[in-house]
């Protein structure tokens, strides 16, 4: 199973900066074992406030003791608060795949077609929005898609040029009349297993 973990580090008053510089070294050391064993897949920097600390990761764990397991391993845990999202296969994910760097964006959509909306008027949008899916995916755009906890929710992770391209693609949706969509944009994280 996979998690989205936001990870929100606040280092004590008082803490020395070679203090602070071993936590993080040993943290990018044990980051790229739990790549290794297949338990971090991904790392990445939301926008960040001054001063402030957050990581997003995608983790694998056979269910939420392993994965608390995991996290509870991790030096910056010290100073760290965690909140776990699980995450479900979507119809629509394409699966791990190796990407192409660039710009990367995660989305959280939210379906709710109006009341009196025609069944078929949203069982037409959903196939044309799981082979909108594919399209992005062979373009290079989707790059993973889960099934989030509530109803209609869902998870995307994206690649674009830009938010201008990222809100195109968005809109190209045919699902878009009857969704919010939350987007955040991503920086590289220098521990990202993608980077190695």
């Amino acid at each position: 199973m996979e998690y989205l973990v936001t990870m929100t580090t606040h280092v004590p008053d008082g803490t020395s900066d070679q203090a602070v510089a071993d936590v993080r070294a040993r943290e990018a050391a044990h980051s790229a074992e739990l790549a290794a064993q297949g338990s971090l897949l991904r790392l990445w920097r939301p926008p960040l406030q001054p001063g402030q600390w957050r990581t997003l990761g995608l983790f694998a764990a056979p269910d939420g003791d392993r994965l608390e397991q995991v996290l509870a391993s991790m030096p910056l845990r010290i100073w760290r608060t965690d909140e776990v999202t699980p995450l479900s296969p979507h119809p629509n994910d394409p699966g791990p795949t190796a990407g192409s760097p660039g710009p990367e964006f995660l989305t959280i959509f939210v379906i709710a077609p109006p009341d009196g909306t025609p069944e078929q008027d949203v069982a037409d949008a959903e196939a044309g929005e799981a082979q909108r899916a594919k399209e992005l995916a062979g373009q290079g755009h989707l790059r993973r898609l889960w099934k989030l906890p509530g109803q209609g929710r869902a998870l995307g992770l994206w690649q674009a040029d830009d938010p201008a391209q990222m809100q195109a693609i968005l809109k190209s949706l045919p699902l878009d009349p009857y969704m919010t969509v939350e987007t955040t944009p991503l920086t590289p994280h220098p521990s990202d297993p993608a980077r190695r």
